[in-house]
This record gives structure tokens, sequence and C-alpha cells, in this order.
């Protein structure tokens, strides 16, 4: 079945909704105004229980369909938070809260997984239970992470659980999605070399740090070169160096080194993390420095189930008439949270030509709401087909 009428009927008032969020946006946790108006809006729709607080602000809404026998409970999920980027796209809608923007379309998911909700509590075409999460704190919080450490997962009986994100670079509307690793991890780290400052026209009476992290920084580069196997997807990124001084005659005492590693496997992973300690040590001491390494591991990497992507790719195709094959992506994504605790899958729905996610100047696609809503509704309806 393709898009639906009722979302083309919609659209305004989904559209409406969309607006309203980006131009209200909020971070991390701190999603008390978004999460209030889902929960008003679940429960205006007739859903059988909403329940706030999940995950500190996560909003949860449950609709059971005309008969549940088959005992199916499918998890639909959206994220809510936004981005500390200030707006620079002039639209009439834009963020009215200077340095904060929706810059990555999660108000757009918000807005259609309100517009499913709606139309599966009005029809409840299929023999099962649908739930909808509403999640905060994506972009960087782990708030998938603490809904899942709160015990939704079992609270509401949840059996499959299904994402979506929109994707700048793909036709409007069109999908796109790949089984097994999609996401990659994100790890952080952050290397302080102690050396001994001193006067810049002294420098034999020096440890110079500067040089020290300068050689460090080109030394990591080979941890992708020549210690990961070449089949392997891995990036190492060091995207601040701040020295100890500032001043032009002064050699810095002490460098900060902090950056990012992104992986798609366990092995990889685990490589980065002792290579990068090894290194630091290694090199400092080498120059007669100490290095500290702090190692922080983040999202781990999001692992599409087979069989549920190939339920993904039905619904989608259904919706658009296909479903293209996903790149690997070396950006994060907590949802890879709920796919550690239940099987799943996670898809891209195309967001047209419009500028990259995280830049100031991207805003979500309204044309794109149909085919998300559509989506949404012919994944719960194919997964429990109505007796």
């Amino acid at each position: 079945m393709p898009i639906r009428n009722r979302f083309a009927e919609m659209l305004p008032e989904i559209t409406a909704w969309r607006r309203d969020f980006h131009a209200h946006p909020e971070l991390l946790f701190d999603c008390h105004r978004t999460a209030g108006i889902v929960a008003e809006k679940l429960r205006a729709f007739g859903c059988d229980e909403v329940v706030t607080g999940i995950g500190r602000t996560g909003v949860v809404g449950v609709i059971r369909g005309k008969s549940t026998a088959s005992g199916r409970v499918v998890g639909l999920r959206a994220d809510m938070d936004a981005l500390p980027i200030h707006e620079a796209t002039g639209a009439a809608h834009a963020s009215t809260i200077p340095g904060k923007m929706h810059a990555c379309g999660h108000d757009g998911h918000t807005a259609m997984l309100l517009g499913a909700a709606r139309y599966l509590a009005e029809t409840r075409n299929f023999d099962g239970t649908v739930v909808v999460i509403f999640q905060p704190a994506e972009e960087g919080g782990g708030g998938g992470d603490e809904m899942c450490r709160d015990g939704m997962m079992a609270r509401f009986g949840i059996h499959e659980v299904y994402g979506m994100h929109n994707w700048p670079g793909v036709p409007a509307g069109e999908f796109a999605i790949r089984p097994g690793a999609f996401f990659a991890a994100t790890d952080q780290f952050e290397i302080e070399i102690e050396g001994q400052g001193g006067h810049a026209a002294k420098p034999h009476h020096c440890t110079d740090s500067t040089v020290i992290a300068a050689q460090l920084v080109m030394a990591m580069q080979t941890i992708a070169s020549r210690n990961a196997d070449p089949t392997q997807e891995i990036v190492v990124s060091v995207t601040s160096f701040v020295t100890s001084s500032q001043a032009f005659n002064v050699i810095a005492q002490r460098v900060t080194l902090r950056g990012t590693v992104r992986t798609l496997s366990q092995e990889m992973r685990a490589l980065a993390e002792a290579r990068i300690k090894a290194l630091a040590e290694h090199t400092a001491a080498g120059f007669g420095a100490v290095a500290r390494v702090e190692y922080r591991r983040g999202y781990p990497v999001m692992v599409n189930t087979q069989t549920e992507t190939d339920h993904a790719m039905a619904a989608a195709g259904a919706v658009a008439g296909e479903c293209a094959d996903a790149p690997l992506v070396m950006g994060g994504e907590d949802f890879a949270y709920m796919l550690q605790e239940r099987p799943g899958a996670y898809i891209l729905l195309g967001n047209g030509d419009s500028a990259d996610v995280h830049n100031p100047a991207y805003d979500f696609n309204d044309a794109v709401i149909p085919a998300g809503c559509s989506y949404w509704v012919e994944l719960a309806e194919q997964r429990m087909p109505a007796a």
C-alpha cells in the first residue's frame, strides 16, 4: 500500500506540530515541554496507556489493536532532543532560543510518530500492541540507554523495536537500510602530556610538550593505516589541541589532546583503545615526558538484526515501491542500546537535497511526513496483521 490518504489530509496539522517543536528546541534530558506536548497528544488520541518519566523525560504510549490474541508487542521509537547550535535557516519557524536548534530532524521524527500514533489509535487495524517510544537525549546523553535501564522493554513487554532517521542526500520520501552493523560505536579520548615548560629561547632546558603532542597526533594516524585490518572500518580523529600557555615566548608545560574514535566491531574498538594508550605513553616517555590517557566508551555499534531488517524493508517497499541498500555510517546512534535489548531495525528516510544534519542551515523536510507516518503504520500492520 502506498502513502495513506489520511496522512496527506493530516499533513498541515502534523507540519504545525513539527514546526512548533522546531521553534522550541530542548537539549538532552531537558525535554520537558516537548515531552509534555507528546504526552498530552497521546492521551487525546485515546492511547490505552501513556507513561511519562521513563529515562528521566521519555514518554511511552500503548495502543492495543482490535485484537491482542497474537500477543505480539512492537515498539516504534522517535527521538525528541535538539543540538547546541545557533540556527541559520532564516525560516519563519526558526528556533526562538539562541544557541539551540533542531539541526538533526528530531522534531520531524517526533511529529511523524505522533501522526502514526493518532492513526493507529483511530483504526486499531492490527492484532497485538504498538508501543510508541519518545526518547530524550539521543545527541550524546544516552537517553536510549536510560530508558532501557528503567526497564522499558520488560515493563511494556516489547518483543521487537524499530527506529527511523531522516537522511539528507537520499531522495525525499525514499528509504534505505542495511542488516548487521550500521552505525558506529562512538568513543572519546583525552590525553594530557606533561613536559617541562620554560623559555622559548631555551628549548634545551625544556621538555617540549607541544612537539611531543604533535608527534603523537601524527603517530595516531597509523592506527588506521598500519594497525587495523584494511578491510575493517575505523576512524581516529584528534579534534582539539590545547596548550597550557598562550604566550609567544613560553614553551608550554602541558598539552591536552581530545578526540573521537569510530568503529564497527568490538575488535577494532579494543584495538583503538589499546593503541592510543600505548602510543601516548611511549611517545611521551621517549621524549622524557609523561602522558595520562582517559578513554571513554560511548554508544555501542548499532546492529540491525536480519529478520527485522527484512520486515522493515517490506514495509518501506510497500510505501515507497522499493527500499535501497544503505551505506555504513560512522556516526553514532543510541538506538543501539535498544537493539542490544531486543531484535529490531533502524531505517533511513530520505530528506532530499537539504543541508546535512548538524549544520546550522539544516531543516527537516515536511514533505516527507506522509511517507514516514505511512511507514510506521505499514510496519505495525504487517507485523501484526488483523485477523
